[in-house]
């Protein structure tokens, strides 16, 4: 029998004969008869490679449940036994429950694509004609001979794939790493009252940052490292030229580290309660949930973490740390006292936590601040709803996104 009895060439009824499918069915029949593949490494590499190829995930599945029909493991080039032909109710059931107008649509795609080819017979329908042997002498469906045919070029794609996945990995890596660097090393200069421009730096350490997509790919992070590998060598020379030989002193924290640290300060406007009288209910509820608030607060604005020493565990730290990268953001210390005396210390840290993980989405923070200390002077204002609208936009250390509308009006 005649290679082209065996092999039928145009699909069946309206479908078009493609160029492409041409040269696929080139491929395969130039293929040398006897050359083996595992089919489930072939197909791995496809799923390895479907960032090259014009393939969808659900299309995939298709294509593994058309390789499920077939008996063995290995497929042999040239082979009379390369066509499966399960009817489209089977083929759905192994594709998970597939609709059928949606298994169609996703056998035509791995068709275009030249995963598989169709093999139709006379009237479309699929099935296979015995010998009086029991052998299949003829079958009539898809044909898994590209699998065989182009498995060493669906190797190489795999293997680029997996090659520009770890450099990936590697420049989130570095990244990371300078991230952290230069933000804990202008923590340290601000404390230690080294003589920089160190708002200019964060500045310039938050636009890089803020230039980060959701998904990054190699050409953004390879400019990305660079820029923050030269910003973070500069700062070490600053720091390195600070040293001094001789026993340093404990650290200057100076006027901006806020030395009380309870939830709420007492206004000046009511009289002292004394030490001995108890706690009201409103200052017992904000005690309460100053817990809760420390969690949250590094879950949702992991950004202030970088510049704690030793992490943010409690209120105290917070504190201390939003001391630090107050100056940073150019929010004066009036700003901050105004802030804190209508918010209370540790309100007012988070607040400036926000501010600091919301980055270039708010041009002036200082103005932005003081907005917010005269709303919660007149009881319109809450750290709640801002911590809720981040938690709800999923902002975390990759997701650089401005939050949604929940938050105050910006005041820039």
């Amino acid at each position: 029998m005649e290679m082209l009895d065996q092999n039928p060439i145009t699909p069946f009824g309206r479908r078009p004969l493609s160029l492409s499918t041409v040269k696929v069915q080139r491929d395969v029949r130039e293929c040398p008869h006897g050359k083996p593949v595992h089919k489930w490494q072939v197909f791995r590499n496809i799923c390895e490679a479907r960032a090259s190829l014009p393939v969808s995930d659900r299309a995939l599945a298709v294509l593994n449940a058309l390789l499920s029909f077939h008996p063995d493991t290995v497929l042999t080039a040239g082979a009379g036994d390369l066509v499966v032909f399960p009817s489209n109710r089977l083929l759905a059931l192994r594709a998970h429950g597939m609709a059928a107008s949606t298994l169609r649509r996703h056998l035509a795609r791995l068709v275009d694509s030249g995963l598989v080819l169709r093999r139709d017979s006379p009237n479309g329908k699929r099935y296979a004609r015995k010998a009086t042997s029991g052998d299949i002498e003829q079958a009539f469906g898809f044909d898994l001979g590209p699998i065989v045919a182009r498995a060493d070029e669906f190797a190489a794609l795999a293997e680029a794939a997996i090659a520009k996945r770890q450099a990936l990995g590697i420049l989130r890596e570095r990244m990371t790493l300078a991230r952290r660097d230069i933000a804990k090393m202008i923590a340290t200069g601000v404390e230690q009252g080294i003589a920089a421009d160190w708002a200019s730096y964060h500045h310039n350490f938050r636009d890089v940052m803020a230039r980060l997509p959701r998904v990054p790919t190699i050409e953004v992070l390879e400019h990305i490292v660079v820029e923050l590998t030269t910003m973070a060598e500069a700062i070490v020379n600053i720091l390195e030229q600070a040293v001094d030989p001789f026993e340093p002193g404990p650290p200057n924290l100076g006027a901006d580290h806020i030395q009380d640290s309870t939830p709420q300060r007492p206004n000046p406007t009511e009289p002292d309660s004394g030490p001995g009288a108890p706690e009201t209910a409103d200052a017992e509820r904000l005690r309460s949930a100053g817990a809760i608030l420390i969690r949250m607060v590094v879950e949702l604005c992991p950004d202030i973490v970088d510049y704690a020493r030793g992490g943010v565990r409690t209120s105290q730290d917070l504190v201390r740390t939003a001391a630090t990268v107050r100056p940073m953001l150019g929010i004066s210390p009036s700003a901050w006292e105004e802030a804190c005396a209508a918010m209370g210390d540790g309100p007012a840290s988070v607040v400036l936590a926000a501010i600091l993980q919301r980055g270039a989405a708010i041009k002036n923070p200082g103005g932005y601040l003081r907005i917010l200390a005269r709303r919660a002077a007149a009881g319109k204002f809450s750290v709640w709803p801002m911590l809720m609208a981040l938690r709800r936009q999923g902002q975390a250390t990759r997701d650089r996104d401005p939050p949604a509308s929940s938050f105050p009006d910006d005041c820039s």
